[in-house]
């Protein structure tokens, strides 16, 4: 397999000094360093239904590049951004175990610690962690005051000492379950690496972070916690940054400004910040990222970067007129002792997985970048079923947790874990009206975009600069002396994306129903699901 000559070569663009105090290396040689990086894995071992990304093609990309830098006397390093965990129903019902195992099999180096890694409980991350043969790489998350994870790995590069740094988001203390983080504690990575970076600049030649943090271009973070961007600027001394939980390709168009609608094959310039630079790879293994750099007398120049797309493909228009897949690049043959491998894996969770449950007339929409924005028919639906199911008045769901559209057709059970793969259950709260109309403001405050964008059902609100202008139920406006059930999930009652915490509340009930069977139920209820009986149109944002 050849891979696709469609990239620019950035070595003038590109050419940078990084320093270095430690001098490892011999004098006058310059040497080829390969970093290699993917993140956000989140269960993707198997390719999709239309044949892109998988474990399988990746290796024979990634063994293609080795091979290539190894003839020319190079060196490689294959890093990840974290969040291994939780997204397709194969991987999640094995605990990731084809994932982390798959990730040895591809040879990987060290990867950041991601919050989904704590989406299950600790014995479960204990068990990923012996599975993985490389290092797990956290600096600032601590449990009794002492770091729960290596913080960094020094490797040596044919006589170049390398230093990789684990960095996760502080955001994931109110990102996930908060029984599976007792007496757990995230610092700001930002200070951990204030603290490690001078330590580190006099131990290697040269120094990379491997975070899952987020790429926020111009360090506009919203209601997110700090990311790459604001990181680098804060922390002189990192060379490199790879990154995820954003789930970008950060391609940039101009300074500070990343191009959103970056297309696979394209050329892709990384950000720069304060003389690092910064990459992610997407989502899923739809990318390999390949940053090459030269390395001569402490000086460390990027000589070219691109993201080579794993059979990612696009619709066109074939010859009789019908839409068609077509890969953007050159397509990528799996690799056959890989593909045996995991085949095992995706056998043993399919059969539970592909019983039908139901059936829909038209696409509910879940798609990240749209349910974390806008009100969508899926975030309806969802909130309805919840409703029902613990006789409500109104119900909220947190746009993080919802993972994926349902399409057309029939429905699977699949279908509906990839919606809710997280194992949630469902709760509900009996509030005051004023009590409501508080939690209703605190809603109206989560920034479009972000996990916490909230989606509703049984509420009319017109909402105005992050301000509740109006709310009624059942076409009443909601009454300070009333009382109001509210269903949610448990992790957003816990004070999960930041909302204010309700599972303290005398009026609290946590039915141990899980949000996936609430919602199969739902579906199996209705038989044929009609999209436009759940019309977004109750919430309007002026």
């Amino acid at each position: 397999m050849k891979l696709p000559l469609r990239y620019l070569s950035l070595a003038v663009v590109f050419a940078i000094t990084g320093c270095t105090t430690v001098g490892h290396y011999q004098p006058d040689k310059t040497y080829q360093i390969t970093i290699l990086h993917t993140n956000d894995h989140h269960g993707h071992f198997w390719k999709n239904s239309d044949g892109e990304y998988g474990m399988a093609a990746r290796k024979t990309v990634i063994d293609q590049i080795r091979a290539e830098v190894k003839a020319k006397g190079g060196q490689t390093l294959l890093l990840d951004g974290g969040d291994v965990n939780t997204g397709v129903p194969e991987s999640d019902l094995q605990d990731a175990e084809p994932d982390f195992k798959g990730m040895n099999q591809l040879g990987y180096d060290a990867m950041a610690v991601g919050n989904h890694e704590f989406d299950n409980p600790p014995a479960v991350l204990a068990k990923q962690q012996h599975w993985a043969s490389f290092p797990l790489l956290s600096a600032n998350i601590y449990k009794h005051d002492q770091r729960m994870f290596q913080p960094y790995k020094i490797f040596n590069l044919d006589g170049v000492k390398v230093a990789v740094l684990g960095l996760t988001t502080n955001d994931t203390a109110k990102m996930v379950d908060p029984a599976n983080i007792t007496d757990v504690t995230f610092r700001k990575p930002a200070d951990e690496a204030a603290s490690l970076v001078p330590e580190l600049r006099t131990k290697a030649d040269i120094v990379i972070a491997s975070t899952h943090m987020g790429h926020y271009p111009d360090g506009q973070h919203g209601s997110n916690a700090e990311g790459d961007v604001e990181m680098a600027r804060q922390v002189s001394g990192l060379d490199l940054i790879v990154g995820g939980h954003s789930q970008n390709p950060v391609c940039m168009q101009a300074e500070n400004v990343r191009n959103e609608a970056y297309v696979p094959g394209q050329p892709c310039a990384p950000d720069r910040q304060n003389g690092a630079w910064i990459v992610q790879a997407h989502e899923w293994g739809k990318y390999v990222g390949r940053a090459d750099f030269e390395f001569r007398n402490g000086q460390f120049n990027l000589v070219s970067y691109q993201l080579i797309p794993i059979n990612l493909k696009k619709t066109v228009k074939g010859d009789d007129g019908k839409d068609k897949k077509v890969v953007y690049t050159s397509e990528i043959k799996e690799d056959p002792a890989m593909l045996a491998f995991l085949t095992p894996y995706q056998e043993k969770g399919r059969a539970s997985l592909d019983v039908v449950v139901g059936e829909t007339d038209g696409k509910l929409e879940g798609d990240r970048a749209v349910v974390r924005k806008m009100p969508t028919n899926l975030g309806v639906m969802i909130a309805t079923a919840m409703m029902q199911k613990t006789k409500a008045d109104l119900a909220l769901m947190n746009a993080g947790g919802v993972r994926d559209s349902l399409p057309a057709g029939k429905l699977t059970y699949k279908d509906v874990l990839k919606v809710h793969p997280f194992g949630n259950t469902l709760v509900y709260v009996d509030l005051s009206g004023q009590e409501l109309l508080a939690y209703l403001g605190a809603a109206a405050k989560m920034t479009a975009g972000s996990g916490a964008f909230p989606q509703f059902a049984g509420v009319k609100l017109v909402l105005a600069q992050g301000e509740v202008k109006q709310a009624s139920i059942n076409a009443q406006p909601i009454d300070p002396a009333k009382t109001y059930r509210l269903a949610l999930n448990n992790f957003t009652a816990a004070g999960g994306d930041g909302y204010p915490k309700l599972s303290n509340h005398p009026g609290y009930v946590n039915t141990g129903f899980v949000d996936a069977d609430v919602l199969k139920g739902f579906i199996q209820s209705a038989g044929v699901v009609h999209a436009a009986s759940y019309n977004p149109a109750d919430v309007v944002r002026e």
